[in-house]
């Protein structure tokens, strides 16, 4: 087991009665890297950057010698993967693995590449008896967690950008609009929200509960993202083509919030009017203030 020295170093300065509670937290620390070792050192990446771990490589590292056995804690975390509503052909693919079967021969065999979620589900219904399976859940627990962090640091930096974005192309369709004539901001306004959500404002406020809230600091950043880009092209299209007046202008807004929202249907996208609202966006600046913080 390799020490850390500034680790040794602590222990070594520290109080005589801390010394234990160094002691184990050296113990503990040092455990810890040589499990993130362990399971690092196994881990693949395909062509697209994903990590995953070959289902036949972890049974070893599990001390599971019969793959057989192994097969049936494959199947439980299937089944709570499935549970989860979580797809189980993308976190347990299938796959053949060249496993050794002798001196100096190897055959192909059926086995799975498992993502960080499957190897999580894995581990938590492996023989708990096993010290290696208890470290196995500390250690895909906290990189599963990592990893539900780094995502919302993504998610909350593309939401407090989209939202100033929003706000700053939005005064500029409005001043748009004011110089082809439209003098119904209400109406012109409303007439983009119908076509890309198939229902007016108020409804879409109803639908996600947010009577009374502005709308674009509770929604998540693909529904932003669609909505910048109806404000913007919207914008561009009226200027471009010169249009003037409040009912040409309206109907601009229209078509263009119906190029957006037929856009989303072609590529498999799910309708706005679909998604989930967000928390308030000051939740988001919260959690990005405190991560800069913690640099």
């Amino acid at each position: 087991m390799e020490w850390d020295a500034q680790l040794l170093a602590s222990f070594f300065c520290c109080e005589e009665k801390k010394k234990d509670e160094v002691y184990f937290f050296i113990l503990y620390h040092t455990t810890m890297n040589m499990t993130l070792k362990t399971f690092d050192a196994y881990k693949h990446m395909n062509k697209y950057r994903q990590e995953y771990w070959k289902a036949r490589e972890l049974a070893r590292i599990l001390e599971y010698s019969d793959y057989r056995n192994f097969i049936n804690v494959i199947d439980k975390a299937k089944e709570a993967c499935k549970n989860s509503g979580n797809a189980v052909s993308y976190h347990f693919g299938d796959i053949n693995e060249m496993v050794e079967v002798g001196l100096w021969s190897q055959r192909s065999l059926p086995s799975y590449a498992l993502s960080r979620y499957a190897c999580y589900l894995i581990v938590q219904n492996a023989d708990p008896a096993k010290e290696i399976v208890a470290l196995g859940q500390n250690y895909f627990a906290f990189q599963t967690r990592k990893q539900e962090v780094q995502d919302q640091y993504i998610e909350d930096s593309k939401r407090m950008y989209l939202r100033e974005e929003m706000k700053t192309h939005n005064k500029k369709l409005m001043s748009t609009a004011k110089k082809a004539g439209v003098n119904d901001y209400a109406n012109f306004n409303d007439a983009g929200y119908v076509w890309l959500y198939g229902i007016r404002v108020k409804q879409i406020q109803e639908m996600k509960w947010l009577q009374g809230k502005n709308l674009f600091d509770h929604i998540w950043s693909e529904e932003m993202a669609a909505n910048l880009f109806r404000a913007t092209q919207t914008e561009s299209k009226i200027k471009r083509e010169w249009i003037r007046w409040q009912d040409k202008a309206s109907l601009t807004h229209f078509e263009v919030g119906k190029k957006v929202r037929k856009t989303i249907q072609e590529i498999g996208g799910t309708m706005p009017e679909k998604l989930l609202a967000a928390e308030h966006i000051k939740e988001a600046k919260k959690r990005i203030n405190n991560q800069k913080k913690l640099k």
